[in-house]
């Protein structure tokens, strides 16, 4: 039984490793990434194997509504429609500067259930891209109901702190090239 169970957390610790391995993969693209269209490739490429999550989702805040602007899922979400700020959790996530962490999308008062009720998702990540005013946001989603763990809230949140910087060099660059 002590071998099964150091075997177990052995494979664990491997399969932990390997996440990390794939953010750091991310986290060098997007240090390279020189416009918006790089760091949405880099997120799609990268971010769902990270966090072992069914699908992602990467949200762009357009003054009062979020536009779904790219995923990558199991199934088809969003992509390419826009919402009202106050009606996802995108939004939420953004207008308060903070993950929401969702473990029951059908308990939780900030989920708009119907959005959700024809999807596979059964619960998510949300994370705000940019700490001071985000401009944006990446979804995490599972097909299961569940707390992501301590570790795919970290994996995410270094992403979107690791896109939030080269947003903010696309966009001084921007500035430099005029």
């Amino acid at each position: 039984m002590d071998k099964k169970l150091a075997s177990e957390r052995d494979s664990e610790q491997k399969a932990l490793a390997a996440r990390w391995s794939i953010a750091a993969e991310a986290i060098e693209a997007l240090a390279g990434a020189r416009s918006l269209d790089a760091v949405t490739h880099v997120l799609r490429a990268f971010a769902r194997r990270a966090v072992g999550a069914d699908g992602i989702a990467i949200v762009l805040r357009e003054d009062d509504h979020c536009h779904y602007i790219a995923e990558d899922a199991m199934e088809p979400l969003w992509a390419g429609q826009r919402f009202p700020i106050g009606n996802c959790v995108s939004g939420w996530a953004m207008e308060h500067e903070r993950t929401a962490v969702i473990a029951d999308i059908f308990d939780d008062p900030r989920v708009p259930v119907d959005a959700y009720r024809t999807t596979f998702v059964r619960s998510m990540l949300m994370v705000p891209i940019g700490r001071v005013e985000p401009i944006a946001a990446i979804g995490a989603y599972w097909s299961e109901i569940g707390k992501p763990s301590d570790n795919e809230i970290a994996l995410l949140e270094a992403l979107a702190r690791s896109a939030a910087m080269a947003l903010e060099h696309v966009r001084l660059s921007g500035r430099a090239e005029r």
